[in-house]
């Protein structure tokens, strides 16, 4: 069994496909090369597949699998030319026999997932998906989009900033307060989507919004309804999952399987990957 189909495998028990929001994503496999390295034993993390970070990958050429959590293939394609960025990325991993898998909302929405890391660093209290999914896998019942955080006890509004900083490694978030809040009212609830949120949590009635991005009039309803709005950018609520997550999770489930050369497999995440947005 190729590497690819040994991370398959263990990605569809982590993140079941079947949560994905397949009207839009695409996830699962998206590049299978059919020429594998047998050598390969490494599978690569990553958030984006930049061409730079698809260089890093291929430095190493232990690397045999790239799992992206934002698909590089997203549109159609009629051709395949290295004039285009994405088809770019595609051949050059098809020539080094490298296989791309992304699970994007597969693994927003599973039980221990982006959504749910996200809430893991507010504190003590429950955690709800905002729409549950429809029958879901075994194992995955609390699994659906977003997630509503209730604190145990409610906290300030400047308590929840320091811990999402200290969740996803900022030293900086854009933060849009409510009246309320101003006013020194407390938060209870906190309504969470990795990403791009408002699709997710317009229509939720939280003290708090926490994602990545929204749009400038998505901000100005919130607040017009007294809820506060916490931005990180996108990837910003992403990332860290890969190691924090992730990462252990694969080697778990890798943990029994060898390459073709009977070495043990390795999980490593990308040191290239970041947000193309930064706080200056």
């Amino acid at each position: 069994m190729s590497l690819l189909s040994k991370v398959t495998r263990c990605m569809k028990k982590i993140a079941p496909l079947e949560l994905a929001e397949t009207s839009w994503d695409n996830v699962g496999v998206l590049v299978e090369p059919p020429y594998p390295s047998p050598k390969q034993n490494k599978v690569f993390l990553t958030i984006d597949l930049t061409p730079q970070v698809l260089e890093e990958a291929l430095a190493d050429p232990k690397i045999g699998t790239i799992v992206s959590y934002h698909p590089p293939i997203f549109s159609s394609m009629k051709r395949l030319t290295s004039a285009d960025v994405k088809q770019d990325i595609v051949l050059k991993a098809i020539a080094r026999g490298v296989g791309i898998y992304s699970p994007h909302t597969a693994c927003d929405n599973c039980v221990n997932g982006v959504n749910d890391w996200l809430a893991s660093g507010l504190g003590q209290g429950s955690v709800i998906p905002i729409t549950p999914a429809d029958n879901p896998p075994l194992g995955q019942e609390n699994s659906g989009s977003g997630r509503l955080f209730t604190f145990e006890e409610p906290v300030q509004l400047t308590t929840v900033v320091e811990r999402v900083k200290k969740l996803v490694g900022l030293n900086h978030v854009r933060l849009a307060t409510a009246t309320s809040h101003k006013n020194s009212k407390l938060i209870e609830t906190i309504a969470i989507c990795a990403g791009s949120g408002s699709s997710v949590l317009n229509n939720v009635q939280a003290d708090l919004y926490f994602t990545g991005e929204m749009g400038h009039h998505d901000v100005l309803a919130a607040l017009a309804k007294d809820t506060s709005v916490i931005l990180c950018e996108h990837t910003n609520t992403e990332r860290g999952y890969l190691s924090a997550i992730l990462k252990p999770a694969l080697e778990k489930e890798l943990a029994n399987e060898n390459s073709e050369m009977g070495e043990a497999i390795q999980v490593v995440v990308s040191q290239v990957d970041q947000d193309p947005l930064v706080i200056v």
